[in-house]
Order: C-alpha cells, then structure tokens, then sequence
C-alpha cells in the first residue's frame, strides 16, 4: 500500500508548467501525474516548487529509458526535498517504441530489484499494470496500480485479485461535450497511434473487445467505453464508476486537440478550455458530493 494518500481525483496532463500546477492545485486537485519521463524526471522539481501540498507522479518512467540506479537517485532527489509529494511510476513501455524490448515481467522485476537496491520504498512506487501477471507481480512489489486505458470493470476484477492493499489508481479520459460523433473525434489520431500498440490491444482484447473495436481510432463501443463524454453530470458519473469499481484515485485526462465549432473543421481546445474543464469537473466531483 502507498504511504501517501492519494486523493480520490487527480490529473494526467502530457505537458505542465509550473503556473498551470499551481493552478491544478488552487482548483482543488491533489494531485498530478506527468507522462513521458526518463530516470531524471526532469521537470517534477519545478511542479512541485511552484504548489504547496499537490502530489506529483511519474506517470511513466520507461524502464528502457534509463537505469533503475538514476531512477532511485531521482526519487530521493525529490522526496528530500519535497518529503511526502512525490510517487515514482514505472512502466515497460511498448516493444514497437523501445529497442532491446524483452520479456516485460523479467524487465519489470530486475528493475524493481535495482529500486530495492536504490532504497526506493515499496510504498512509494507504482507499477503501469494491464496484464494480470504484472498486477500480480505490482502487488508483491510496488504500493499500487496506473493503468492506462482501462474500463471500470477492469477495475473491479483488478481489484478482486489484487486485495485491498493496493493502490488502484486508473487513468481516464474525458470530453466535455453533448454531440456523440464530435466527442468521439476529438483526439481522435491519438486513438489511433494508442490502438497501433501491441501491449494496449492485448490489454483491450482482454477487456472484452474485438479486432474490430480496434481498427482506426476505435468503434464507438471502444471510444464511449474509454472516452467518458457528455455534460458535466455524465462525465463525472463515468469517472465514478472506477470509484465504485474499487479504485482508490482516478487521474483525469481531458482529450483537448479539438472542440466543437459551427463549421465542419474542427479547432484547437485552448488551455482556458482545458482548465474550464477541469474546474466544472472538480465542483461536479468533489463540491457537488458535500
């Protein structure tokens, strides 16, 4: 089990300032998870300087990129100086993006057996987990769960094998939008570049799909089961699915490369937007529950 407490909401953003953090936190969410990082986690220092009391998460270091030893040095580097605020995320990566990708349970547990060396607490790392040999493998060795992609019925079974001692902490994506065919186009070339990825179309064959639910950027059974989309009230009684499901947190991530407008073509999301989103979230999630 972790020993910091996550909240029960928290965001997945692919890039963060230091301003934008601190306006994370001054909205009301806990905390903040950064995709994309190497064993230096370059940039956590500056999102956790510039906010008082959020929780940041590496949401994942890649074990292909970098040593488990700089990996652990990171970590202490960040809990000495900002004690109780930082969870390291690790995961394996994709056999298509990384070279000299391997067996991943093999890779995962000699990395993991390098963080024991580092001196990184089981409790304060967590494993990006689809399969069920790595939720196993998570749940002897790390404090909690990330995955990605995930449906809540995903949550509830991972919940069922993993016990009440482990953090799960699901990510989800969100569209704030009432028009089905626009939400299920928004981002949706990031869909496709997911959905040609062979460890997340296995993970979605296990959680129910088809071949055909994967071709392009999804079936609308994939995408509405993925993408929570509607009004604020639908949305938020997407997310708390997972909650219901058993998660412990949820990390939000708004798909914002395009917004409805009244032409056929669509356009940029601007940041406002995006933070308009996350605080009509927040009040519907944690004010509205008062």
């Amino acid at each position: 089990m972790l020993d910091i407490s996550l909240p029960a909401w928290g965001i997945w953003r692919p890039r963060t300032t230091a301003e934008q953090a601190a306006e994370i936190e001054a909205i009301g969410f806990g905390a903040l998870w950064i995709p994309g990082q190497t064993a230096e986690i370059a940039g956590a220092d500056e999102l956790l300087a510039a906010t008082s009391s959020l929780i940041v998460g590496s949401s994942v270091v890649n074990v292909w990129a970098g040593d488990a030893t700089t990996a652990g040095r990171s970590y202490h580097r960040l809990n000495e100086r900002f004690p109780d605020r930082f969870v390291l995320g690790i995961g394996i990566g994709h056999p298509e993006l990384n070279q000299g990708f391997q067996s991943p349970l093999q890779a995962m547990t000699r990395y993991l057996d390098e963080l024991d060396a580092a001196g990184v607490p089981v409790e304060r790392r967590v494993i990006a987990t689809l399969g069920p040999k790595m939720l196993t493998l998570a749940a002897k060795r790390a404090g909690g769960v990330i995955p990605y992609s995930v449906t809540p019925d995903w949550t509830r079974r991972a919940r069922a094998a993993a016990g009440d001692d482990v953090v799960i902490a699901p990510e989800h994506k969100v569209v704030l939008n009432t028009d089905p065919a626009r939400a299920r186009e928004t981002n949706s070339e990031y869909m496709a570049s997911m959905l040609r990825l062979r460890n997340y179309r296995t993970s979605l064959l296990r959680q129910g799909f088809t071949d055909d639910d994967l071709v392009g950027r999804g079936s609308d059974r994939l995408v509405d089961a993925l993408v929570a989309h509607g009004n604020v009230s639908t949305v938020a009684a997407k997310l708390r699915e997972h909650v219901a499901a058993g998660a412990d947190h949820v990390a939000i991530q708004v798909m914002c490369d395009t917004a409805p407008t009244m032409s056929d073509t669509p356009v940029p999301i601007s940041e406002d937007e995006t933070f308009d989103v996350y605080r009509a979230l927040h009040d519907a999630l944690v004010n509205d529950q008062r």
